[in-house]
């Protein structure tokens, strides 16, 4: 008599044998997102969100919480449609759902946006693990429960945004470009930043001459961000446009290095008016800079390494640089770069800043003065969160122009994020390597 056994290495079991290396990655992000929400007790629980400084000497301010009153979302008021946002449509969706669940009720507001940017947290790490491989899915903890993370998380609504661009890009390197062209388009959505993507993206198609995958990219990226952004500007074209004209118009801010030009009034540098034109004009000759590297280096740079740079650069030369756009490069400086010294420097100079920032903001309340901290104490920290960043960029530079050097390209390795770039030749090469 013979027994029959059953095969259980169907579909479903395939996924999850593909999904368990994943879990614990995923419980360890889950963790961050709650430490994340526990570090905002003082406010989330003691109240102190109501008491101006406190806020800040607590170190646990968020945005989202007083714009529930300053984006009229407690009256009952639609994004765009009632009122101009500052933000675009993405976060103006995630505002919208939020406040219909919310109830009239601020703290929540805050409480259903923290479980969807938590969420948003765990899947950004999970999609950050594909991308880095299955050799190097480790390195996502820098995003899972990296310190900076954890105190920066729940300030804005970047988590979100954050999900999306990698989504996009993991959907790229597994060769589903209709998918990244839709999902990075809805991260450009959400914020602006991930649009420097599609530099990096360009430059590696001239480089291999692979111009349908992007094209199908591109195409479906213009047709998806028009679907979500064209409705509202019909709708209501001023209370659309606000977040475009609010990025023009607004001044120098907390945390750039315009800030600190126009308080030391360093000369050309900080004529206000000049502004936008300076900051464009700075951020256009590193991003040559960026292009020259990826059609000059002797071997194709990796796609990750290109998105740090591009993202890097737009940051630098920003007119704000708020603490939570940690956010943003985390991801991208660890799969550009997984190496621990530098990362580990410059997570140190962004808690700095991070609890700098809200000293400083102490000490511009008369009142409370003698509990913050003045310009000296605070420019430290923006100069060395931007210090630490510079050289993460130029480590990252110097891995291109010596790829054997790079972490991640060992054992023939070469872009496993890359797509169709990955092992792909090189169809224009304008300095070919030596020998």
């Amino acid at each position: 008599m013979t027994t029959r056994t059953t095969n259980a290495s169907g579909p479903l079991s395939a996924v999850a044998q593909r999904a368990v290396p994943y879990l614990p990655l995923g419980l360890l992000a889950g963790l961050g997102a709650v430490l994340a929400f526990l570090w905002k007790a003082p406010c989330r629980f003691g109240g102190v969100w109501n008491t101006g400084v406190g806020q800040f000497t607590n170190f646990c301010y968020t945005d989202i919480y007083p714009l529930f009153w300053a984006e009229h979302l407690n009256e009952g008021k639609i994004p765009y449609v009632d009122y101009p946002v500052e933000y675009p449509v993405g976060i103006g969706g995630i505002m919208e759902f939020a406040r219909r669940l919310a109830g009239g009720d601020g703290v929540r507001f805050y409480d259903i946006t923290v479980i969807l940017m938590g969420i948003s947290l765990v899947a950004g790490v999970l999609l950050m693990a594909a991308l880095a491989g299955p050799t190097r899915r480790w390195d996502a903890l820098w995003y899972a429960i990296g310190p900076a993370v954890i105190l920066c998380a729940y300030i804005n609504w970047d988590l979100a945004a954050g999900a999306l661009a990698l989504g996009g890009l993991l959907a790229w390197a597994r060769e589903r470009q209709y998918l990244a062209g839709a999902l990075l388009a809805l991260a450009v959505a959400t914020k602006f930043y991930p649009l420097m993507f599609f530099g990096a993206l360009f430059l590696l198609t001239v480089r291999t001459a692979k111009w349908l995958p992007f094209l199908k990219t591109a195409g479906a990226a213009v047709l998806t961000w028009l679907v979500v952004n064209v409705p509202v500007m019909l709708i209501n074209f001023e209370g659309w446009k606000r977040f475009y004209a609010f990025s023009s118009e607004r001044g120098a801010d907390w945390g750039g290095l315009w800030y600190f030009f126009q308080t030391k009034q360093w000369g050309f540098l900080a004529d206000a008016d000049s502004l936008n034109t300076m900051a464009m004009a700075v951020l256009a000759v590193l991003l040559l800079g960026v292009a020259a590297l990826a059609l000059l280096a002797p071997q194709r740079p990796r796609l990750m390494q290109l998105c740090f740079l591009a993202l890097a650069a737009f940051m630098i030369t920003n007119k704000v640089w708020s603490p939570q756009y940690v956010l943003w490069l985390v991801p991208f400086a660890v799969l550009a770069r997984p190496k621990w010294g530098a990362l580990a420097a410059w997570q140190i100079a962004e808690c700095w800043y991070f609890f700098s920032i809200w000293l400083y903001l102490v000490s511009r309340d008369p009142e409370h003065a003698n509990l913050g901290i003045g310009d000296t104490a605070y420019f430290l920290s923006v100069w060395a969160r931007l210090i630490t960043i510079v050289v993460l960029m130029a480590l990252v530079v110097r891995d291109v122009l010596r790829p054997e050097q790079d972490a991640v390209r060992q054992g023939g390795v070469d872009d496993q994020s890359g797509g169709v770039f990955d092992q792909a030749p090189d169809r224009l090469v304008l300095l070919p390597a030596t020998k």
